[in-house]
């Protein structure tokens, strides 16, 4: 695992890094900070919110085939009355936005704000019919859904569903004010990523409930997290968000080859979960800054978190360049 600190180190990014094999640690790096320092993820936080709505599924209190709007009446707005819980799910529910990127963004710290925007979405595409990924929305879809079916904010049974029976002490959706001392910045450069990073480095973005994006981690909790997916955690949710919706395709809202699941974005495809991934690796990408994944063939658990917002392809191919040296020392 030489290699693999080298190539992390040589990046000049602040960063954590943990992987376990078979249950163990071994590989567990800082670069820059202590290694309690708290990340914010972006997208690689998707996994948890979706992993809620199986297990709910799981218990029969919602239908992953059901209409989202009988849960959520006005989900119907603008044409949305057809589109399922599971279409959600894998990005195929025929709208990428709100209000557009910029617009979600803008609304994302405002619940009920996002809500209402939400409810008056129209659709772009027939549901079902293409896979368009939804960067913001999608979270907030999902937690309002676990709301309306269970009666309690999404981020009360992520705890109690999730983060508290996995021990993950470190994992908060919605950073405490206590433990603002301890976050790690986002910086930003290329296209876009200055003005990102200004936005969630603001203190009222991380301290809000941002299901789509917003946990903030350590490396340590999110290699913990898939370890526990790999070891058998609530495995009938598990299973059906690793199934894939479909084979490798274009998505329409990152331009980019990728194949979803329900929950979870698959291997096999290349970057950034590496050349040498199997078709069988499950976990998330959070905007080639962070990522966490768990591949069930070598039985590893793999996070890596970082400050560093890059645009353009070098990113990508650097978090493909860290999980390919590791998966060599694995095979």
């Amino acid at each position: 695992m030489i290699h693999v600190a080298e190539v992390v180190r040589a990046r000049g990014a602040r960063a954590s890094l943990c992987v376990l094999r078979e249950g163990r640690v071994v590989l567990d790096i800082g670069v820059g900070g202590p290694p309690d320092a708290l990340f914010w993820i972006f997208s690689a936080s998707k996994p948890f919110v979706a992993l809620l709505v199986h297990q709910l599924a799981a218990r029969a209190v919602l239908d992953l085939d059901a209409p989202v709007a009988r849960y959520w009446p006005a989900f119907a707005g603008g044409g949305k009355g057809s589109v399922t819980v599971r279409q959600v799910l894998s990005h195929r529910s025929g709208f990428a936005t709100a209000r557009g990127l910029a617009g979600d963004a803008l609304t994302m710290t405002d619940w009920p704000r996002a809500v209402r925007a939400i409810e008056r979405a129209k659709l772009r595409w027939e549901p079902g019919s293409v896979a368009a990924y939804q960067p913001i929305v999608y979270g907030h879809i999902l937690g309002e859904l676990v709301r309306r079916v269970t009666g309690v904010p999404v981020e009360a049974v992520l705890w109690s569903e999730v983060l508290d029976p996995l021990g993950l002490s470190d994992t908060y959706l919605g950073l405490p004010a206590s433990l603002w001392p301890r976050r790690v910045p986002v910086r930003g450069s290329g296209f876009g990523g200055p003005l990102t990073a200004r936005m969630v480095n603001r203190r009222a973005v991380r301290r809000s409930v941002i299901p789509a994006a917003g946990l903030s981690t350590t490396a340590r909790d999110l290699a913990r997290f898939y370890q526990a997916l790999l070891d058998g955690f609530a495995p009938a949710a598990v299973t059906e968000a690793r199934r894939p919706s479909g084979d490798v395709v274009v998505d329409r809202t990152i331009g980019t080859r990728i194949r979803w699941a329900q929950g979870f974005q698959l291997g096999g495809v290349g970057r950034p979960m590496g050349s040498l991934s199997g078709r069988e690796t499950f976990g998330h990408n959070g905007s080639n800054c962070c990522i966490g994944w768990a591949d069930p063939d070598r039985r590893v658990a793999f996070a890596y978190v970082t400050d560093r917002l890059v645009s353009g392809h070098s990113a990508a191919a650097h978090l493909g360049e860290v999980a390919d040296a590791v998966l060599r020392t694995c095979d």
